[in-house]
């Protein structure tokens, strides 16, 4: 993680300079820390990994980690090749170091850059062992069957890494404040059905799934027990909506995250079986911002703005 200014200390004079830079406002624990070449273990989800704390040089594949490196102040060195939404925009510019897709690394890329270290999640838990042989790796994949503690796990991983632990808790504390107001919101909301169109299809995503914030933290009830394996949901039909009949209908048009063609989520929903449930007769058809819920996810910032989706059509 690049920084404005470089403070390089001398071996002599070492002593002299962080006295004059503390005097000045100029020092920071964090700085100290990366001087002192200071390290901490960190448990992920492929193991334990020994990490530089305050790391020089950052590359992740993760848009929910980059999202919560930016709520905290921030910025990563190398990321993947991708469309960024507005909140990441400045990823977008060809001057920041491109390290592959969001599931192929360009390990000669990485190697090149010589990282201090790699953060990788789920799309990308593949490569974790040919990319600890370049730098310390670790994978801070959030755990859809137990969401909320999972990516409080996480963040908290990122504060002892980038020692802002403070900024994380008070963070959190306003994550679970929102969560809290939502759910008393939703226990009389009626029964929710989480579903995403791409490329004219639907999909339907419930309880223990990618999407499950809604349900298993926000307490949105289920209409019915969706098959989930993985990242994927299960493939559904326009029946299986008007037979389900949802009071709610959360949407996600991956065609407008991924920016490929296809027919609009609007459109796709535009016919009668839709029109026959209590979402479309109750005006609760709430089109999520596809760009927050699949391509970000979860993230300081972005989990914020995800409740507040939820929140608002309550």
């Amino acid at each position: 993680m690049k920084t404005p200014v470089r403070v390089v200390l001398g071996a002599l004079a070492a002593g002299a300079s962080l006295l004059a830079l503390t005097a000045c406002g100029g020092s920071t624990e964090a700085d100290a820390a990366a001087a002192d070449g200071k390290t901490v273990s960190i448990t992920h989800a492929q193991g334990t990994t020994e990490v530089p704390v305050n790391p020089e040089t950052v590359y992740t594949f993760d848009l929910g980690v980059l999202d919560s490196m930016t709520a905290l102040g921030l910025e990563a060195d190398g990321v993947p090749e991708t469309k960024y939404p507005e909140s990441l925009a400045k990823y977008n510019d060809a001057a920041v170091t491109k390290i592959g897709s969001m599931k192929e690394p360009d390990f000669e890329a990485i190697s090149n850059g010589n990282p201090d270290l790699i953060i990788i999640t789920g799309r990308t838990a593949a490569s974790y062992e040919e990319l600890s042989k370049i730098a310390p790796t670790v994978d801070l994949t959030v755990d859809a069957t137990k969401p909320l503690d999972s990516f409080k796990e996480q963040a908290g991983k990122i504060g002892t890494i980038f020692d802002v632990e403070t900024k994380v808790d008070e963070k959190l504390a306003a994550l679970d404040t929102k969560i809290a107001d939502t759910k008393a919101k939703s226990a009389n909301a009626g029964k929710g059905l989480i579903i995403m169109t791409s490329g004219g299809e639907l999909t339907a995503y419930g309880a223990g799934s990618r999407f499950g914030l809604i349900h298993d933290v926000l307490g949105v009830s289920t209409v019915a027990d969706i098959k989930s394996e993985g990242s994927h949901g299960e493939s559904i039909s326009f029946e299986f909506l008007k037979t389900n009949n949802p009071d709610t209908l959360y949407v996600i048009d991956r065609d407008s995250a991924m920016g490929t063609s296809g027919e609009a989520a609007k459109a796709v929903l535009d016919n009668e079986l839709v029109a026959s449930t209590n979402a479309a007769k109750n005006d609760k058809i709430v089109g999520l911002d596809s760009n927050a819920w699949y391509m970000i996810g979860y993230g300081l910032d972005n989990t914020a703005k995800m409740i507040d989706e939820v929140a608002s059509a309550l």
